[in-house]
């Protein structure tokens, strides 16, 4: 079941969202067109959108500008992946080839700007400066992460403090976003929107960290992108950082050089490795630990359908596969 399946109350809203989506691609470019709808309808469960409804509603608000401000937080969501694929030269998005693959670097990074464009003329037309703020904000605040993250490619010595300010920058900061400007728009009390603001910032850091455990858990095509593409790309995330701490010498030795050399040459013992010390089981932890801080905030939300969804989705967060 999609997220946006468990609370029949939403799916008409969710429905108008990728209808907005949809009819707000246009370009007189047809390459930038075509492009923009191969990523937008390649598949993923639309989870940034339906957190800006579900905070919105819980908020009791009853206009519609959240479907446009929903498309927002899809919009910038997309032409992240869009970058972030160049950028990570991967060959694999949802089980399906990415633009870049399909296209080359170059339009799909101009699509992606071409994405981030169409989301301000979008706020503009909504018409709050205090919803535009945050949105700005958080943008600036990927991009950084992105670039912490390229930086610390290949280099096996990342703590976990560093690492999760990269996921806070790079995944966490659109999540904190949608639930914020749901309850902005809402019109909801200073509490609320804290607590919302919160419930988004703990969600997204326990999505990238299931994410980044999965990369050593499960296959290619369950996953919908080619497994070890963490490893593959250097990069150095919880369950290496754990098994690095607590593996024998020579364990420790092979993932520091499989992170620095890249590539999947070592994946198979990499992964036996985190699965022997106990990696997946402190990852998962470290996870579940942030889903109990996304439910504690919203708590005092009053108790309706849309909060119980985000309690519902919390839950989900953790025990997905893909």
């Amino acid at each position: 079941m999609q997220p946006h399946q468990i609370n029949p109350r939403i799916e008409p809203q969710f429905d108008a969202v990728t209808q907005y989506i949809l009819d707000n691609l246009g370009s007189n470019v047809p390459l930038v067109e075509k492009i923009a709808h191969h990523i937008v309808e390649g598949g993923g469960k639309r989870l940034r959108p339906l957190l800006v409804l579900l905070a919105a509603n819980a908020c009791g608000y009853k206009g519609e500008q959240h479907v446009p401000l929903a498309a927002v937080i899809e919009f910038i969501h997309t032409a992240t992946l869009l970058h972030d694929d160049v950028v990570d030269n991967s060959e694999l998005r949802r089980g399906n080839a990415t633009a870049n693959a399909k296209w080359g670097n170059a339009p799909s990074v101009l699509v992606g700007d071409f994405l981030y464009s169409r989301s301000f003329q979008i706020m503009v037309e909504i018409g709050s400066m205090e919803i535009m703020q945050v949105i700005s904000n958080a943008t600036t605040v990927i991009a950084e992460g992105e670039v912490m993250q390229l930086i610390n490619q290949r280099n096996p010595d990342i703590s976990e403090e560093t690492y999760l300010q990269v996921v806070l920058g790079k995944t966490a900061m659109l999540f904190e976003a949608a639930t914020e400007v749901g309850a902005i728009l809402a019109s909801s009390s200073a509490q609320d929107r804290e607590a919302l603001r919160l419930y988004g910032r703990h969600l997204g850091i326990a999505f990238q960290i299931v994410d980044d455990l999965l990369d050593y858990l499960s296959d290619s095509e369950t996953l919908g992108k080619n497994v070890g593409d963490d490893l593959a790309e250097g990069k150095t995330t919880m369950p290496l950082i754990h098994a690095q701490r607590v593996a024998t010498n020579e364990d420790r030795e092979l993932i520091r050089q499989a992170i620095r050399k890249g590539g999947l040459d070592d994946l198979t013992p990499v992964i036996e490795i985190v699965q022997k010390n106990g990696s997946v089981d402190y990852t998962r932890e470290q996870a579940q630990d942030q889903i109990r801080k996304a439910k504690h905030a919203i708590a005092g939300l009053e108790d309706t359908s849309f909060k119980e969804t985000l309690l519902q989705i919390a839950d989900m967060a953790i025990a997905r596969t893909h």
